[in-house]
C-alpha cells in the first residue's frame, strides 16, 4: 500500500517540495486507533512523505481535584506515544491507582472518575502551565515534546467547552437534570436515555491557533469513526470551524462509526437517538450531510456489512464505498486510512471537494 504521488484535490496541486497534509478531526479512543493505522500506513517503505495535524475534541474535559483533565487529548498523545492501556484503551500502561484510593478513603467525590498515578502527572503539569498563563494550545505542544506522538496536535479551541447530556429526573422539579458528559458515560455507562446534548460553552469558543489553517491548508481532511455528536460534532460545532470545512479545496472523506445499525464502540447510538438521527451509516451520512449541499463530506466509508446503505448515501450526494471498518489490528486500521485516501483521491479527480 501506498500513499498517491500526488494529493487528492483538483484544487491542490501539491509542490514536490513538501509533504501531503492530512487533517484529521478527532475524539478519543475511536479517532486515536485510527490515527494509529493511518500512521502505519504512512510509514510504509514507499509511502508520499505527509504530515498530519489532529484537531481533537475537548468537549469531553472535565476539571476533577483542581486538575484540568483532557481525556480526548491525553488519549491521542498517550496512544501514539506508546503510552496507552491497549487494553481499556485509555490510561496509562502499566498505570497504579494509590492516589485514587487514598482520596476514597478520605470520602473525597467523586469517586466513579479515577485519575490514576501516572495519569495523574500530566494533569498536574497540565493545570500548573494553565495557572501561570499558557494557553491549552501551547500546553498540549508541551506535553507532546515528552510524547512525540508524531503529529501535530491540537486543542479545537483554548476556551472551555464542557458538553453536557440531559437526562430524566423525577426529583427535580422539570422532571430532568443536566450532568456533565463524564458523568453520562463514567458513571451511567450511557445506560439512561439522553434527551438533550449540550455543549456548554461552545457558541462562544474560538478555534484554537492553527485549528483553522489546518483544515483550509489540508490536502485532505479526514473525519475518523469518532462519536459523530460529541466528538466530531463538537468540533465542527466550533465557530468557525464548519465553514472552514465547506470552504476547504481539500476532499472531506468520513468513516462510519456504526456498523450493523450499532456503534462498534462508546455511547453514539444513544445520543444520535437524543438528536432524532437514524443509528445507521446511512444516518450518520445524512447527520453530516453533503458538502455540495450544505453538509462537510464529500466521501464516506461504510462496512461491508452496511453494503446496502451505499446507494442511499450515494443519493444524498456523497460518495460511498463499502470496505472494512473493523480496527482489529494495525493492518486493518492502515488499510481503512488507504481506503478513505484512495476514496479522496478519487473524489478530487471527479471534482467533486
Amino acid at each position: 500500500m501506498t500513499i498517491p504521488a500526488r494529493p487528492p484535490g483538483p484544487s491542490s496541486e501539491r509542490r514536490a517540495d513538501r509533504p501531503l497534509r492530512i487533517t484529521v478531526l478527532s475524539g478519543g479512543v475511536g479517532g486515536a486507533r485510527f490515527l494509529q493505522g493511518l500512521l502505519h500506513l504512512l510509514g510504509q517503505p514507499g509511502s508520499t512523505p505527509a504530515e498530519v495535524t489532529v484537531v481533537a475534541n475537548t468537549g469531553d474535559d472535565i476539571w476533577l481535584h483542581g486538575l484540568k483533565v483532557c481525556p480526548d487529548l491525553d488519549t491521542v498523545m498517550y496512544t501514539l506515544g506508546d503510552g496507552i492501556d491497549q487494553e481499556r484503551g485509555w490510561g496509562r500502561t502499566d498505570e497504579t491507582w494509590h492516589a485514587k484510593e487514598e482520596l476514597a478513603a478520605y470520602g473525597v467525590e467523586p469517586t466513579w472518575f479515577g485519575l490514576g498515578d501516572r495519569d495523574l502527572a500530566t494533569h498536574l503539569v497540565r493545570t500548573r502551565m494553565l495557572d501561570a498563563g499558557y494557553p491549552l494550545s501551547a500546553v498540549t505542544a508541551a506535553l507532546c515534546e515528552r510524547w512525540r506522538p508524531g503529529v501535530r496536535l491540537l486543542p479545537m479551541s483554548d476556551e472551555r467547552v464542557e458538553t453536557h447530556i440531559v437526562v430524566d429526573d423525577p426529583e427535580e422539579p422539570s422532571g430532568r437534570r443536566a450532568l456533565h458528559f463524564q458523568e453520562y458515560w463514567v458513571r451511567l455507562h450511557a445506560q439512561v436515555p439522553a434527551r438533550a446534548v449540550v455543549p456548554v460553552g461552545l457558541d462562544a469558543a474560538r478555534p484554537a491557533p492553527g485549528v483553522l489553517e489546518a483544515v483550509e491548508g489540508a490536502d485532505v481532511v479526514l473525519l475518523p469513526p469518532s462519536n459523530p455528536v460529541v466528538s466530531v460534532g463538537t468540533i465542527l460545532g466550533v465557530p468557525g470551524v464548519r465553514e472552514a470545512v465547506r470552504r476547504a479545496p481539500a476532499p472531506v472523506v468520513g468513516l462510519s462509526p456504526v456498523v450493523a445499525g450499532s456503534h462498534v464502540r462508546g455511547m453514539a447510538a444513544q445520543l444520535l437517538a437524543a438528536l432524532g438521527v437514524e443509528v445507521s451509516a446511512a444516518g450518520v451520512a445524512g447527520h453530516y450531510g453533503a458538502r455540495a449541499r450544505g453538509g462537510v463530506l464529500d466521501g464516506w466509508l461504510v462496512d461491508t456489512l452496511d453494503e446496502g446503505d451505499v446507494e442511499r448515501v450515494r443519493a444524498s450526494g456523497i460518495a460511498c464505498r463499502a470496505v472494512p471498518l473493523m480496527m482489529t489490528d494495525h493492518d486493518a486500521t492502515a488499510a481503512m486510512a488507504r481506503a478513505a485516501l484512495d476514496l479522496a483521491h478519487a473524489v478530487g479527480e471527479q471534482g467533486h471537494a
